[in-house]
């Protein structure tokens, strides 16, 4: 039995989330950037301890995998795959989007890295705009500027020098890739739930990685320890993101991802990084970025005719 003024579905066949629903999936993805973050610095202990980006990418989708497979044996009844194809594709374009990533962090700065990395934002919004019809107001667009120059100023401002080699070429490949997944994403929660989306993730991590694993391991247990915190705290970060997808659009979730990189410097600090003014300015930016973003950014809700303002309230019977 439903009301059928709460069945009412945005463009991309989702049903409208409630302001309380939209303020859950804004702390889930503050906490999933969070975990991000930290999995950034990880990543970061692990290549300078001598584990390459493609064995820290088989070891975290290894720990992600074990870890959802455990949350199915506990409840049973939680994997319930429904659009087969589109997981395979959000499978597919989010592990080789990490994997790009971490090599990339390999062969440049991790700053110039996180930096092209971080415009995945940018082509999920275009990919969400022609493929799930989600249009971003003004006000959303001006706080995902606002944002990603907090975001510019927190990974080095004027230091980074932007080239195109290889490592760069890496890390744009990563961020479209990327763009692809989060649409995918979105539009799957409104079939699939978070951990059946994030096992087709971690199926498609260990498919990518496992052409690392024939070279030569690391023999110390500095890298594989902070290699299997890689994969907890990713784990963590997924299902989080994965869960705020279903309440928030695309551009919206996208603005709040700007977190991301900011969470990653300031974890950063733990390794004995300084903060100088521009980090500072950096942070302030993009929070102020996302605040704007998530006041103003929605779409007002449409305003219900009086003839479905009579019907509210009346059941009605789900075929």
């Amino acid at each position: 039995m439903e009301n059928p003024g709460a069945l009412a579905q945005d463009r991309s066949g989702h049903a409208e989330a409630s302001d309380a629903q939209r303020a859950r999936a804004r702390a889930l993805l503050f906490g999933s950037s969070v975990f991000f973050g930290l999995s950034a610095v990880l990543v970061r202990l692990a290549t300078r301890a001598g584990m390459n980006g493609g064995q820290v990418t088989l070891v975290r989708f290894v720990v992600g995998l074990s870890a959802v497979l455990g949350l199915f044996a506990a409840r049973p009844g939680t994997f319930r795959p429904v659009k087969k194809w589109l997981l395979v594709s959000r499978g597919a374009f989010g592990s080789v989007a990490a994997l790009l990533y971490f090599l990339a962090i390999e062969r440049i700065p991790a700053g110039e890295a996180t930096l092209l990395n971080n415009t995945f934002p940018i082509w999920a919004v275009l990919l969400s705009l022609f493929l799930l019809d989600e249009r971003p107001t003004i006000h959303l667009v001006v706080a995902l500027a606002v944002a990603s120059a907090g975001v510019f100023l927190v990974l080095g401002g004027g230091a980074v020098e932007l080239s195109l080699g290889a490592g760069e070429g890496l890390a744009i490949v990563s961020a479209i890739t990327g763009g692809f997944a989060v649409t995918s994403m979105r539009r799957l929660r409104a079939t699939d739930n978070a951990p059946t989306i994030f096992f087709a993730f971690a199926v498609g991590g260990v498919l990518v990685g496992l052409p690392f694993a024939a070279g030569a391991w690391p023999s110390g247990a500095l890298p594989w320890v902070a290699a299997a915190g890689v994969g907890v705290a990713a784990f963590f970060a997924q299902l989080l993101m994965t869960e705020a997808y279903g309440a928030l659009s695309v551009p919206e979730a996208a603005l709040w991802q700007q977190l991301t990189p900011i969470a990653s410097y300031l974890w950063a600090l733990s390794l004995g990084e300084g903060i100088g003014w521009s980090t500072a300015a950096g942070v302030l930016l993009g929070v102020l970025g996302v605040v704007y973003g998530s006041v103003l950014g929605h779409r007002p809700r449409h305003v219900r005719s009086p003839e479905a303002e009579l019907a509210k309230g009346i059941p009605f019977e789900e075929p």
